[in-house]
């Protein structure tokens, strides 16, 4: 696993965005050359701190699993990351902004019960177990604690796109190219500056447990191939959340970092219950994680009116 982890960063955060970046960008060279110091350094350092973020979260997940620890840092992100453009964009109108208040409280809602529905589970699992917890198995409230301050620090993301957009938008269209350009420029400084941190994290941790040799197996070539392809799909879905944000106009960075990452919390859910990591959870705590769900569902689609509003 570390080994392939280490491959797929490598790929997703150095070789799809500069093979992109190069191949689809007219002035790419001059665009980036020529862009402002302040804007580089900021998009680097929250990028740099939102890779930090992606790898404590990898650590969460061994504490708690795949579904609740994706579902409290995205959560996370979500609270945190769809207000923090608004430091650049400014605040919408006042309907506006009490709509996604409102709809954001209600996702936090919906984190509330994800959270109290892991510490079930671990419940039901002691008890499956004769009280003993499974070997290897992580605390629950430190998993938490680690998706939380994680989930934080990711938030970075969302402030580089909205801080990164405006000079790259007019730079890339000044240089002939379509609109959904810009996306794919945005995505090569942060990808770039939060691929060094998920980067060197993994060469340590190859070094670190001298796991080199798990790269020599038959089934190299395939790992390859399903590798590259999740690479493309990762790089391909944070750019088009970037054009989406562009698209939803105003509050577009607000509501589309919502949208798209309560989308990845529904997906990481229902992939939990496919591979049956709730099966030794009650009736209660399955009930709980699908009300945090709902909550989440519900308060993005108060988001997405208060976007109409505006």
């Amino acid at each position: 696993m570390r080994t392939l982890g280490a491959f797929f960063f490598l790929l997703t955060m150095f070789v799809v965005p500069i093979i992109a970046s190069i191949g689809l960008i007219d002035g790419f060279s001059e665009i980036f050359a020529n862009m402002p110091m302040d804007i580089w350094i900021k998009m680097g350092l929250t990028s740099f701190l939102w890779g930090i973020g992606v790898m404590m979260w990898s650590k969460a997940i061994n504490h708690i699993g795949l579904s609740l620890g994706f579902s409290i840092f995205i959560g996370t992100i979500i609270l945190v990351g769809s207000l923090l453009p608004f430091i650049e964009d400014g605040l919408p109108p006042a309907d506006v902004l009490t709509f996604i208040m409102v709809g954001i409280l209600i996702v936090l809602l919906g984190v509330i019960l994800n959270g109290r529905a892991g510490l079930l589970r671990e419940k039901n699992e002691a008890e499956h177990q004769n009280g003993e917890v499974l070997s290897g198995k992580g605390s629950m409230t430190t998993g938490i604690m680690i998706a939380v301050v994680g989930g934080l620090l990711a938030t970075g993301f969302s402030y580089a796109n909205a801080v990164g957009r405006p000079y790259l938008h007019e730079a890339s269209t000044a240089q002939g190219n379509a609109d959904w350009i810009t996306a794919v420029a945005v995505m090569f400084p942060i990808f770039i500056s939060g691929g060094v941190v998920m980067t060197a994290y993994f060469l340590w941790q190859l070094n670190a447990k001298k796991a080199w040799g798990e790269f020599k197996t038959p089934a190299f070539g395939k790992n390859v191939l399903l590798i590259l392809i999740m690479a493309v799909f990762h790089y391909a879905a944070s750019a088009l959340f970037a054009y989406a944000a562009f698209k939803l106009g105003a509050s577009g960075n607000t509501v589309g970092y919502a949208i798209f990452n309560t989308a990845s919390v529904a997906t990481a859910i229902v992939s939990g219950i496919v591979t049956k990591e709730w099966i030794s959870a009650s009736s209660k705590a399955r009930n709980m994680l699908y009300g945090g769900l709902g909550c989440m569902i519900v308060g993005i689609v108060v988001v997405a009116y208060a976007n109409g509003l505006g």
